[in-house]
């Protein structure tokens, strides 16, 4: 606990020290466009406001919301950046209606080296292009076969995890979704080179996490940029026999699959997509897993109520038909990803002179939209820092409130399109979690975090783990 707070009053002084440098406008709108500025301030020197955005982005986004608004600019990770909170300033990102807003730039420079030309990187028409042949790899049907392969898979997983006071369930969630995605997407069984490409997975992720971004020996992105390299050269020799056999694994189906005009992928498209493949469908599901069984063991009475649920199905592992068969885990995993955004931000760069709000946002800037923040605020949200699945139940439905208050996936022409995919392994795996074990959490507990792909926690996530018999 007093390491909690002494972090805790590091963190204040850090944000007073940042709020210091002088509040001036990021540039100023053209004469007659009826245009407002958009404020803000350039943080620390150097670092900008990088350790707050990493170490405490909750607070920092709604201490500068009530000083600036819903737009503002700042430096983060050495770039200049607007960033925007709240569902109108999402929508107007998200669905892009002036076309204003490209992917590429600030994806790019963030994880650019590591995940080129995946799916989410590639702009307008091009990404259109791309996402088309990519929807063959998402139908019901492979969701289907995805899961058949899954369900075995998360039965010999689960049987090996231990019954101890301190069980690390995010570790054990992270290696069990690499497993899935190595085995479901890739086709490759557990065995060494299974554990050789997760490792260089692995590498690869934190390597768009570094702080010190250039290719210094020994460094996070050294490691990661030898990574990319090692699963170039993986999937590159593999494509011939993928495209020639007959596998329902992702990577199989991306060699061989057409649009409705008969495009398909080239060697490289399939290299590019199968690396972002592996990513986007690991940490989110991560994440999600982890904290959801992080409430649970925190309000043992969801626990037990979708425990029942379960266990009134019958049935050892789910179906894909079952899904919707299971009401009280589809709120409580939909309020885990509210409080937990899996994917915490939308990045975009203008490709020319738009606004967001009414603010004046130039050519050329990078712009974040906080998709954590927006749904942890009172603004759009009752107690938003209380887990209440009820929230999503039909008699109140909060996050009909806008149609961006809840927006896990994204939107517009960019929303995840292995949405379905996520959501149903992570039911997949917790409904078998729930009729093996029960676990518990203190109520007192919270976990430290910080920020990856979304929040994330540093110590493991531990809970009191015990077996059912």
């Amino acid at each position: 606990m007093a390491t909690r707070t002494l972090v805790r009053q590091l963190q204040s002084t850090i944000y007073r020290a940042e709020q210091m440098t002088p509040v001036r406008p990021l540039a100023m709108p053209p004469p007659g466009s009826g245009l407002k500025p958009v404020f803000g301030n350039p943080g620390l020197p150097v670092i900008g406001h990088t350790v707050t955005v990493l170490t405490d982005l909750l607070e920092a986004s709604r201490r500068r919301y009530a000083e600036f608004g819903p737009v503002s600019w700042g430096v983060t990770l050495g770039a200049k950046t607007v960033t925007v909170i709240g569902p109108d300033a999402l929508e107007a990102l998200a669905t892009n209606r002036d076309k204003a807003f490209g992917n590429e730039g600030f994806y790019d420079y963030l994880i650019g080296p590591f995940f080129r030309r995946g799916i989410l990187l590639l702009d307008f028409d091009e990404h259109l292009h791309h996402r088309r042949i990519m929807q063959r790899a998402f139908t019901r049907d492979r969701l289907n076969g995805y899961l058949d392969v899954m369900t075995p898979a998360i039965e010999r997983a689960l049987a090996q995890w231990r019954p101890i006071e301190r069980f690390p369930v995010y570790t054990a969630s992270k290696r069990l979704t690499l497993d899935l995605a190595t085995e479901v997407f890739v086709g490759e069984r557990p065995g060494a080179e299974a554990d050789q490409l997760s490792r260089a997975f692995v590498a690869a992720v934190h390597g768009g996490h570094a702080l010190v971004r250039a290719d210094v020996p020994g460094g996070t992105w050294a490691r990661g940029l030898r990574a990319r390299r090692f699963l170039e050269n993986y999937f590159r020799e593999r494509i011939p026999a993928k495209r020639a056999g007959s596998g329902q694994d992702l990577f199989s189906v991306l060699c061989r699959a057409q649009s409705d005009d008969g495009d398909s992928y080239s060697d490289e498209d399939v290299v590019n997509h199968m690396i972002f493949a592996l990513m986007a469908a690991h940490d989110t599901s991560t994440i999600t897993l982890a904290m959801t069984a992080h409430h649970l063991g925190k309000h043992p009475e969801w626990q037990d109520r979708v425990r029942e649920e379960s266990l009134a199905l019958g049935k050892p592992a789910i179906e894909y038909g079952d899904l919707e068969r299971l009401p009280a885990l589809d709120m409580v995993v939909k309020e885990s990803m509210r409080i937990n955004a899996p994917v915490g931000g939308l990045f975009r760069e203008t490709v020319k002179d738009t606004e967001i709000l009414g603010h004046y946002i130039p050519a050329g800037t990078k712009v974040a939209g906080q998709v954590y923040a927006t749904q942890r605020m009172p603004e759009w949200w009752t107690n938003p820092d209380v887990f209440d699945p009820e929230r999503f139940a039909e008699h109140r439905r909060e996050d009909k409130t806008h149609r961006y208050a809840w927006a896990p996936f994204g939107g517009g022409a960019h929303k995840c399109i292995g949405m379905h995919f996520g959501v149903m392994e992570v039911k997949a795996i917790l409904h078998q979690l729930l009729l093996r074990y029960r676990w518990k959490v203190s109520p007192d507990y919270e976990p430290p975090m910080r920020y990856g792909t979304g929040p994330m926690p540093t110590d493991g996530l531990p809970i009191n783990l015990t077996r059912i018999r």
